[in-house]
């Protein structure tokens, strides 16, 4: 399944939330060294109750609009 998501790094509080077809996630970490990135997938993967190598970023990975695939 792919999806669509829009990253909100430096979040007070980290949660998804689904408007439409577009999943808003917001983390706690920073936009640097990956460091968000690592955060939504795992985010991502207990929304879905997936392990997080189930969880892949395959296109946005330095954007915060990105495009994502749960297997």
């Amino acid at each position: 399944m792919k999806i669509r998501i829009k990253v909100t790094p430096n979040a007070k509080n980290e949660e998804v939330v689904r408007e439409g077809d577009i999943f808003l996630v917001r983390v706690k970490e920073p936009p640097k060294e990956g460091k968000a990135n690592r955060a939504v997938v795992k985010l991502l993967a207990n929304y879905f109750k997936v392990s997080q190598s189930q969880v892949t970023i395959i296109a946005g990975s330095s954007n915060r609009n990105k495009t994502v695939e749960i297997l």
